[in-house]
């Protein structure tokens, strides 16, 4: 039976976390300390009581050099990353730079030039890097990828995903698209992973409109051609990804809302059976949401 592992958490009063701390439990893990400025963590107590807490980043990375640099047992084997977007490729190489694998949310960087600097560091630590690209998980994804054929003509695609955000949202690092990349990282980022892993290359883009709460373009795929629509207007939620073909009785559609709550459990044990995703997987998506932030929103197609 493998050594339990030793985890580290930055990022603990944010929205995802609590997944997170589920999953380290789930896979029989120990959450050994965690940071935050903000230190409504009461949620800590639900997972592990015995957790270290920080709100100081210095000496929470202190912290994690004595680990692992002192006794084997008291290793720090990964650092889960739930920070500000803008954050994660510096909270990344904390962890690399302190000898930790790291695990972290999307987008790994804001701009391919910072995922450079990632892949850079892992070198130079030989320590390495797991994206959550937790969609993939998803059970009706896994259906859907049995039933697209890699051969088949074109598929249409029409992606229409819907997620309302209260005025709280503006005020917050998420509504400052220099610190989360705007809606189209944001939000679009899970989503663009996901089309690109069912349908592969992204060859041509264009983006249609762009207000402050909704963006729509097109995309050109190597196996298909997509329409996407992305907001956090009010209304009713909507995360509906609609699969066809030439042939209109051949069509099926996606709630991409289902599967979220244990979706970050199989995350972690496929990368403690060394299965995960890696850093090469996380990258042509953080591209293409580079590319499409600097699209003026006209419709014209702009090859990739």
């Amino acid at each position: 039976m493998n050594k339990q592992k030793r985890f580290a958490l930055m990022g603990a009063a944010g929205f995802v976390a609590p997944r997170h701390m589920a999953a380290i439990a789930s896979v029989g893990g120990e959450l050994i300390c965690a940071l935050d400025p903000h230190d409504a963590v009461g949620v800590l107590d639900k997972y592990f009581p015995a957790c270290e807490f920080f709100t100081d980043s210095a000496r929470f990375e202190r912290f994690l050099h004595k680990c692992n640099n002192g006794d084997p047992d008291d290793r720090i084997h990964y650092l889960s990353v739930c920070s500000p977007n803008h954050l994660h490729d510096a909270h990344i190489r904390l962890g690399l730079n302190a000898g930790c694998d790291v695990i972290c949310e999307k987008p790994l960087a804001l701009n391919p030039a910072n995922l450079d600097m990632i892949a850079a560091a892992e070198k130079e630590t030989v320590h390495y890097v797991f994206p959550v690209l937790q969609l993939r998980l998803n059970p009706a994804v896994k259906e859907l990828r049995t039933w697209i054929e890699p051969e088949a003509p074109d598929y249409q695609v029409m992606l229409n995903y819907q997620t309302p955000r209260g005025r709280w949202y503006r005020s917050s690092w998420k509504g400052d698209e220099e610190k989360s990349g705007g809606i189209i990282t944001n939000i679009g980022v899970h989503m663009f992973d996901l089309l690109i892993d069912l349908f592969g290359t992204p060859l041509f883009a264009a983006v249609h409109s762009r207000t402050d709460d909704t963006v729509t373009g097109a995309l050109w795929l190597k196996g298909a051609q997509v329409t996407w629509r992305l907001s956090i207007a009010p209304g009713e939620p909507r995360r509906v990804l609609r699969v066809g073909t030439a042939d209109p009785e051949e069509t099926r559609d996606i709630d991409l809302s289902i599967g979220f709550e244990t979706a970050h459990n199989e995350v972690y044990a496929k990368i403690l059976r060394a299965e995960g995703p890696e850093l090469i997987d996380a990258r042509p998506a953080i591209e293409l949401c580079w590319a499409l932030r600097k699209l003026t929103p006209d419709g014209k197609r702009v090859k990739l």
